[in-house]
């Protein structure tokens, strides 16, 4: 009897240890583009059939999924795009900007904003973080919700064709925030990319009030009685000398941006200078938020640094003073 009672201990035991690495739910592959309102963007109207305009025929080569998934015992929503050729390819973690719906990703991220990234031979994965877009749980503004995309690596193992040991991390305005955040505790990145992305906290506030308001005071818990520590825990220039040194970061920011002021870059790679953090800062003239008046370049920048450190395995630069 106690021979059948170890049996019974070491397969449920076994049963709970296999439950903990199912975290993706949900893997449903996006086919009838009609659908969706961004399907007259993409297709020619000039045309007698439906096909892609010229800059998105690449949809032709990539398959978009809506994807659900489990953090901290919540089912969260988000998108992935990947190659539909099989192979073995880097995989980029893509954080979204902005906060509940404002910014909550939609299919046409995926066709376009993931899509970009995709065609070039990448697994891309976005979250909506939780209590967004049909998310469970509440958002926080960077709190327990960073662990919505700490995670991603193990959903990855999960998706065939990524390659978990060759991850990079892009994020843009809150989704920057979210990146320094999660550089700072997880080991799994070999390079970031960040776009209009704030690293002082209270500077945001100062800049923009509503954002203490009606972003930070209704997100974060317990914002009125922990505001300094809430707030430092958003602010990446506080804790440069956490930042790993072995992930080299590209900010990019547009030099007319209101929303997130160049100086939130700007002033960050002061504090990586100091420790010899490996970067690459590019203002953009007469850049808004979304640096939308250099689009293509911004594009070129982005999947180039990936190339560089994930595909060809670029070494790390030399942050040792040098030279003649």
């Amino acid at each position: 009897m106690k021979y059948i009672q170890s049996i019974f201990l070491i397969l449920f035991t076994l049963t709970l240890q296999a439950q903990d690495f199912d975290l993706l739910l949900k893997k449903e592959l996006i086919t009838d583009w009609s659908k969706y309102p961004v399907f007259p963007y993409l297709i020619d109207s000039t045309s007698t059939e439906k096909q892609w305009k010229p800059e998105f025929k690449y949809l032709d080569s990539i398959e978009v999924y809506s994807i659900a998934y489990l953090s901290d015992g919540l089912k969260i929503r988000g998108l992935m795009a990947k190659p539909k050729k099989e192979g073995n390819y880097p995989c980029v973690i893509y954080n979204r900007g902005g906060n509940r719906d404002f910014g909550s990703l939609v299919v046409a991220h995926g066709a376009i904003t993931l899509g970009k990234i995709a065609k070039e031979g990448y697994v891309v994965i976005a979250s909506q973080y939780r209590g967004n877009g049909g998310s469970e749980g509440k958002e926080e503004f960077g709190g327990r919700d960073v662990n919505d995309v700490t995670i991603l690596p193990e959903v990855l193992e999960e998706i065939q064709g990524a390659d978990t040991e060759r991850i990079g991390m892009f994020g843009w305005s809150r989704g920057g925030m979210m990146t320094y955040i999660a550089l700072s505790k997880m080991e799994k990145i070999k390079a970031a990319v960040v776009g209009g992305a704030p690293s002082n906290a209270y500077s945001i506030i100062e800049d923009r009030p509503e954002m203490e308001t009606k972003v930070m005071a209704e997100l974060i818990p317990n914002y009125t009685d922990n505001k300094d520590i809430e707030l430092e825990k958003r602010s990446a220039i506080k804790w440069v000398d956490i930042f790993p040194k072995n992930v080299p970061i590209l900010m990019l920011h547009g030099n007319a941006d209101w929303r997130v002021k160049p100086e939130q870059s700007l002033n960050l790679a002061l504090e990586f200078e100091k420790y010899r953090i490996p970067y690459r800062l590019i203002m953009f003239e007469g850049g808004d938020h979304g640096i939308s008046e250099h689009k293509k370049e911004v594009d070129k920048h982005v999947v180039n640094w990936f190339n560089r450190f994930l595909k060809n395995n670029e070494e790390l630069p030399n942050m040792e003073y040098h030279g003649r």
